[in-house]
């Protein structure tokens, strides 16, 4: 992106019982994009709770997505690991973009409208706003890209909107900035948040629940069956595996035979993802097996991935005064970038600073 510096911002909440689906469908990701680019990777705790504020195990969750972050790879050296609450810029420039964003914006927000469910009229308020501190986290440090996946599409071109109507309101306070960039499509116009770009994709972006392949795998389903916990230990990710919804018929040999058949192909692209390869390229060694033998092959894979990981883990949280450190160190990182946004931000406006 012209004349931003690249950097990546994403974040995690820490709800408790990370699974397989947040393991592939974000944390993978993350580690691979810190080869690439710099890196910004929050526990976004301010985040959880728009659904419930009083929450005594958001200590031990933050940790946890923490320990999470470090056993699969991510180096808090390279990058800034730390979590939300640590930073007040992220609550400040939410309530800018808060006067930025229009409610017509936030009504269309269909995330609002599946969590809010049909009591809406006693959602809090920060459920509702909860784009704009998701718009406030990624432009607090001028974010490139944002991984994403397709249920978060949309709370990005929110993010894009609000940044181009601050960008637009503000245009003649922005363009007498030296720390602006130019717009590229307009002679004279310049920017001071970019417009951030989706890196959309991944292995397994979307991984589907064990006992239901129309489903995520969430850790709010009922059934601890339908999700692999990135703790649990090689009897209980074999047991899972074992007694995962599948149907009669042997694997096929081609991708185009998983169709209609969602639990099937739920597992072959576990399989895929967890072995760095394709869909196909597992057809291709599985094609006409039954699943009885091709669960077998999984429950070995998932093991030598997962074990690993999940021993880490239990390792760092058995230390929560080193996480707590890496936390410290890294809030204090990303709060240097964010208060020199945070300055820019108020001249901008027209705020005094003492």
């Amino acid at each position: 992106m012209t004349g931003f510096r690249e950097l990546v911002f994403s974040g995690v909440q820490p709800t408790g019982n990370l699974h397989l689906g947040n393991y592939l469908g974000a944390i993978t990701r993350f580690v691979a994009l810190q080869e690439r680019y710099d890196c910004i990777y929050c526990v976004v705790d301010l985040h959880a709770i728009t659904a419930e504020l009083h929450q005594p195990d958001l200590p031990s969750q933050t940790r946890e997505v923490t320990a999470a972050f470090l056993a699969s790879g991510i180096d808090p050296r390279r990058n800034i690991v730390f979590n939300q609450s640590q930073v007040s810029g992220h609550a400040e420039l939410a309530w800018i973009f808060n006067c930025v964003a229009r409610i017509g914006w936030m009504n269309r927000m269909t995330q609002f409208k599946d969590k809010a469910g049909k009591d809406r009229e006693n959602a809090s308020l920060g459920l509702l706003a909860y784009p704009s501190l998701m718009a406030a986290d990624i432009l607090l440090y001028r974010a490139t890209h944002v991984p994403v996946g397709e249920d978060q599409k949309q709370h990005l071109e929110l993010t894009r909107d609000i940044a181009q109507k601050f960008n637009n309101d503000f245009q003649p306070a922005i363009a007498a900035r030296a720390d602006s960039v130019p717009a590229g499509d307009e002679a004279g116009s310049r920017q001071f948040f970019p417009l951030t770009e989706p890196l959309i994709g991944g292995p397994a972006a979307r991984v589907m629940s064990l006992r239901d392949g129309s489903k995520k795998m969430s850790k709010s389903d009922p059934s601890d069956f339908s999700r692999i916990n990135l703790t649990d230990d090689r009897d209980a990710i074999a047991g899972k595996i074992r007694k995962a919804k599948t149907d009669p018929e042997p694997l096929p040999s081609e991708e185009a035979g998983l169709a209609g058949r969602p639990e099937a192909d739920n597992l072959v692209g576990i399989y895929a993802a967890l072995a760095g390869t394709d869909k196909a390229a597992v057809l291709g060694d599985f094609g006409g097996a039954q699943f009885s033998a091709f669960k077998a092959a999984l429950v070995d894979l998932a093991v030598d991935v997962l074990g690993p990981i999940g021993a880490e883990m239990n390792r760092l949280q058995a230390d929560p005064g080193h996480i707590d450190a890496v936390l410290a160190d890294g809030a204090g990182r990303a709060r240097a970038i964010a208060d020199e946004t945070m300055r820019a931000v108020k001249d901008i406006v027209g705020m005094v600073r003492s």
